[in-house]
């Protein structure tokens, strides 16, 4: 089972998402109603909904690039080792995702928003769970996973 916390430091947030842990919460409720894979363990991470400003800092402490981004995803475990930990383990903490409001604020309507929103925290936790997109073959593979999430959620 995954469980989110969800973390704002930015009140904006909650003008598109009244309640935001509530909203993630239903989601990730769903994923796992559909996910049988991951019932036996208790798998937890971060979610922090922030802006520009905090992501630029992040992505230049972190990665050293100096500018905002749209999501950023800290993994706790290395794929490699992720699944001989779900095996062993039944809690599992896999890390944190920062989603940049700035960069998905301009959509046209609620609906765009919440659509964006949900492609990027699914993005950042397919990450946290090891995948990659750093070639066309890894690319393919995580977006095959994030397309699988993004159907569940949206049932």
């Amino acid at each position: 089972m995954i469980k989110i916390n969800v973390i704002s430091n930015n009140i904006i947030w909650n003008k598109f998402l009244k309640n935001p842990h509530n909203y993630i919460n239903k989601k990730i409720k769903k994923l796992n109603l559909k996910n049988k894979k991951f019932l036996k363990n208790h798998i937890y991470c971060s979610l922090l909904l922030s802006g520009d400003k905090e992501t630029k800092l992040l992505n230049k402490k972190f990665r050293n690039k100096n500018k905002s981004t749209d999501v950023l995803s800290f993994p706790f475990h290395e794929k490699r080792n992720l699944s001989k930990i779900l095996k062993k383990e039944k809690d599992i903490y896999l890390g944190d995702i920062i989603i940049n409001f700035d960069k998905i604020k301009n959509k046209e309507s609620l609906k765009n928003f919440k659509l964006a929103f949900d492609n990027l925290w699914v993005h950042g936790l397919v990450h946290l769970f090891g995948y990659d997109h750093k070639n066309e073959k890894d690319f393919t593979k995580m977006q095959k996973i994030e397309n699988k999430f993004l159907k569940f959620i949206n049932d």
